[in-house]
């Protein structure tokens, strides 16, 4: 779970996004680094029960830095304001499939997959849905996939209006190959993240998407 004081602190650094402000309250910050820490160990020590891969990871492996990439944004706001959990399968891969859990006032949720793979990855993906579709369809269509995710996210930037290169329009996977990335989400109410049992019970909504994560972990190990 997430403590109160955590969570009055990122709403405080919403409220006052500088580092004025934050190097006033240094300590308090230091106090959320040790909260948000705990949070993300209390995490990984149920999804590790759950999907034996995540066992290398540790808790560094797994938080943001609190600094934002202010470099080519029109928001020059200096921090983040919520809170990113990522526990990633492969974790010296560079963008691999994972799981995610956020914490944002009024926009919280949970996530996985693999967001916006390289062409390279991108590639395998498609090579591995398109020779083994059946097996996609079957984790998609599983029945705890489908309560706790509903689909893989076909937003309009993620999804290519006709074919990809090297593929015809009626493969009967063509809808899966037209994606640029393969990600689901469910949204999450605030309160949750105050519960007691939050980390099982978050653990046990996650790991629904462990069987999506093999399969494209599976794809990208694949050598050429």
């Amino acid at each position: 779970m997430l403590t109160k004081d955590a969570i009055q602190f990122i709403s405080d650094l919403g409220a006052n996004n500088s580092t004025e402000w934050m190097h006033a309250n240094k300590k308090r910050y230091d106090s959320y680094k040790k909260d948000y820490h705990s949070f993300i160990d209390s995490i990984l020590t149920e999804m590790k029960k759950l999907d034996e891969s995540l066992e290398p990871l540790e808790v560094k492996n797994c938080t943001f830095r609190i600094n934002r990439d202010i470099r080519f944004s029109k928001d020059k706001s200096p921090y983040k304001t919520n809170i990113g959990v990522w526990m990633t399968t492969n974790k010296v891969r560079k963008n691999g499939s994972g799981y995610y859990i956020h914490f944002e006032k009024g926009n919280s949720f949970i996530a996985g997959g693999i967001w916006c793979p390289e062409s390279t990855e991108l590639k395998k993906i498609r090579r591995e849905i398109a020779f083994f579709y059946d097996d996609l369809e079957k984790i998609v269509n599983d029945t705890e996939f489908k309560k706790e995710f509903n689909e893989i996210s076909r937003t309009d930037d993620v999804v290519l209006k006709s074919a990809p290169k090297g593929y015809e329009l009626d493969h009967p996977a063509i809808e899966f190959l037209k994606l640029k990335s393969f990600t689901c989400s469910q949204k999450i109410d605030d309160t949750l993240f105050l519960d007691n049992d939050f980390s099982k019970k978050i653990a046990q909504k996650l790991i629904a998407l462990k069987p999506l994560n093999s399969f494209l972990n599976r794809a990208l190990e694949t050598e050429e």
